[in-house]
């Protein structure tokens, strides 16, 4: 579960990406086609979507990403239901070029699947749809590694592009907020600090703060090549 800002960023190029998501997944693998992972999130992806705006997305994948899953309605696997706030591959309309969207998912104790509920304030998320568990081959019973962050591509030898609002981590950069755990009744818990790690690929053009109050500040200007 979290409350993530939500950025415009008009000058992205065709083949760059800039995205803020969460990764619900088995864990490290010993063979990356042993991989089961669920996302959702934004992204700025003008190849994908033929525009660079603010696209709210899923996916899946049930093989490492080599010939199962795909992002939103793509194909079968994500089932949306009736009167859903949101479609996944939406258009987010950050005000002024910046808002805020929550959304959790959790593997469901009734019927197994994973579901998706998602709102603009975090005490009112309503239902999108869901991942049937028979989807999966290692997300069957339970997530193993759970992700919040911030993703950026770029075409080989091109500058990276900005990653949240393209400020360095800090009051005025993009934030994760209300990052909880969630059981499979729905219901939110603090994360425990032993269950935290930092990943950061490359400090250089990103960084992020240290976890405090259920948040962590990240982002950065982009601009590496490496």
């Amino acid at each position: 579960m979290a409350t993530i800002d939500v950025y415009s960023h008009q000058y992205i190029k065709s083949g760059e990406v800039t995205a803020a998501i969460m990764w619900v997944s088995n864990g490290k693998t010993d063979q990356l086609s042993d991989l089961n992972d669920i996302q959702a999130g934004w992204a700025v992806d003008p190849s994908s979507y033929g525009d660079n705006k603010t696209h709210f997305f899923v996916y899946w994948t049930a093989d490492g990403y080599k010939s199962t899953g795909c992002f939103n309605l793509d194909c079968n696997g994500f089932e949306p239901v009736n009167d859903a706030p949101i479609t996944p591959g939406d258009i987010l309309e950050p005000e002024n070029g910046h808002s805020k969207i929550s959304f959790k998912i959790f593997k469901n104790k009734d019927d197994g699947d994973w579901w998706l509920h998602f709102g603009y304030d975090i005490n009112n998320l309503k239902p999108v749809g869901f991942w049937k568990k028979s989807i999966f081959t290692n997300l069957q019973d339970h997530a193993g590694f759970i992700t919040w962050g911030g993703y950026t591509r770029s075409p080989n030898g091109n500058a990276s592009p900005p990653m949240g609002n393209g400020q360095w981590p800090g009051k005025n950069s993009a934030s994760v907020q209300n990052v909880q755990f969630v059981d499979s009744t729905g219901q939110g818990y603090a994360l425990p600090a032993w269950a935290l790690h930092v990943s950061i690929s490359n400090k250089k053009c990103y960084q992020l703060s240290t976890f405090f109050d259920s948040m962590f500040y990240y982002g950065g200007p982009g601009g590496c090549t490496d």
